[in-house]
């Protein structure tokens, strides 16, 4: 009989302890939903939907974006417009993003990019000019840091390479030994195309250099409009950039890093104006590039030209089939706002329209690859994916528009308090990740025909 009772006992107790320890996993869980940002009201969007959303930390702005998968854990990282640094979001959850840390970067300075491959990432450093909040008459670093993040969340700096100039616009960085750089440089006029060495990443060298006829100083005729935006996109083999450069797409060999040399190039401008060729997307399989301007005006300065004051802005597919001769052979639809809104077309919005960035990364094994999906931030238009299936015949398939801002983080646009749209990132996992100048980092999904099954679910 005692043995009975001493059985019931611990059979009680047993099921006490299970009864309390499933309280706090409940309690956890419920703690966990409580602390998670909510989703801004007043989106709209078509096929695609928000899943999750971060403030960052108080951090509005955030820009340029890049994601890690170590162990489970899965950690999104960012350089920011208005604050001088990175943050490190967990996104293991995407319905949650938490916060982690912010990594503070050197004061009076732009640190809106950043890539990185295995364990290496560089950081581009760049004088913040006043109209983005920048003070002329403090000091700014400039260049690019390099850092090992083996430990995903405590970076260590290995190196600091200086331009001599105003600093490092874009970083490209696929692995291995060279990075890309889009750098002022004494001597020049605009932005040029620098490789650098870092395969010593405490010693960083120049390996080789090219730039457009007329950007350097003593070259005629000189050409002050022409600047290189980058990065450069470097074919598997290591042999071809791929570049959208000042007016024009330019793909060049270089198969001797100290000499690149031209194989073929697109004028593009005129007609199509802004920043002209902001960058190239190759197509895998397909011999096509996506090549899309960034556009200008819409309260970039106090007094500046409204969002549709320049020349339209270039959004379309190039055939390289032969790399000598790239021919343009498309051009995206534009982008029509939804029905019953004060605006029969975002030029009338109010900021910046136009493309600004696309899925660039997909170098890294985290990032979604490059299918039949483009997808592209269109500033006060919000995200918009496109399918090229047909690489003839782009169709809008999809977007999403954040609310309108109900804060100002930083000084731009100047005309309205509009959103602004800026950098998009798609994990293996389908989660797609975008910025904001005067918001947080919004996860969504896209729910369309031809949604790609998620890497992620192919590797089961």
């Amino acid at each position: 009989m005692f043995s009975n009772i001493r059985g019931a006992m611990v059979r009680a107790l047993l099921i006490s302890f299970w009864v309390f320890a499933a309280a706090i996993v409940a309690a956890s869980s419920f703690q966990t939903a409580a602390n998670a940002d909510q989703i801004p009201n007043g989106w709209v969007a078509n096929k695609m939907r928000p899943i999750g959303y971060s403030g960052v930390d108080g951090r509005g702005g955030a820009f340029k974006l890049a994601v890690r998968r170590v162990g489970e854990r899965w950690f999104l990282y960012m350089g920011h417009l208005w604050h001088s640094g990175w943050t490190i979001l967990d996104v293991t959850n995407p319905k949650d993003p938490k916060f982690v840390k912010f990594i503070p970067g050197p004061d009076n300075t732009w640190t809106i990019q950043m890539e990185f491959h295995d364990n290496i990432m560089v950081t581009a450093l760049a004088r913040k000019v006043p109209v983005w909040g920048g003070d002329p008459k403090r000091p700014h670093d400039e260049g690019v840091l390099i850092w090992d993040i083996s430990d995903p969340v405590n970076w260590k700096q290995l190196g600091h390479w200086k331009t001599g100039s105003t600093g490092v616009h874009r970083v490209g960085y696929p692995g291995g030994k060279y990075a890309s750089l889009a750098a002022r440089m004494p001597g020049y006029r605009g932005q040029i195309l620098v490789f650098l060495d870092i395969s010593d990443p405490a010693n960083p060298k120049e390996a080789g250099r090219w730039w457009m006829p007329g950007q350097k100083e003593g070259e005629e005729p000189a050409r002050e409009d022409i600047s290189f935006h980058g990065p450069a996109i470097i074919s598997d083999d290591g042999k071809t950039a791929y570049l959208g450069y000042g007016p024009a797409v330019v793909i060049l060999d270089i198969s001797d890093i100290a000499m690149p040399k031209p194989i073929g190039q697109l004028t593009i401008s005129p007609p199509f104006g802004a920043l002209v060729a902001h960058d190239v997307l190759p197509i895998p399989g397909k011999n096509m590039l996506y090549v899309h301007g960034e556009a200008t005006g819409g309260g970039d300065a106090p007094n500046g030209a409204f969002a549709c004051s320049s020349p339209f802005t270039i959004s379309g597919m190039v055939d390289i089939k032969d790399p000598k001769k790239p021919r343009l052979v498309s051009i995206f639809p534009e982008p029509a706002p939804p029905k019953g809104l004060p605006y029969t077309n975002f030029c009338e919005k109010g900021g910046r329209f136009g493309p600004h960035n696309t899925n660039l990364e997909y170098h890294l094994p985290d990032v979604e690859k490059q299918g039949d999906l483009i997808y592209i931030t269109y500033f006060n238009a919000g995200l918009r994916t496109y399918d090229i299936k047909d690489p003839r015949l782009p169709k809008e398939v999809g977007w999403f528009i954040p609310p309108t801002p109900t804060k100002r983080y930083g000084p731009l646009p100047y005309d309205k308090l509009v959103t602004q749209t800026e950098d998009v990132l798609v994990d293996t996992r389908g989660n797609i990740y975008i910025t904001d100048k005067q918001w947080g980092v919004f996860v969504l999904r896209y729910t369309g025909k031809g949604e790609p099954m998620p890497t992620e679910m192919l590797k089961r």
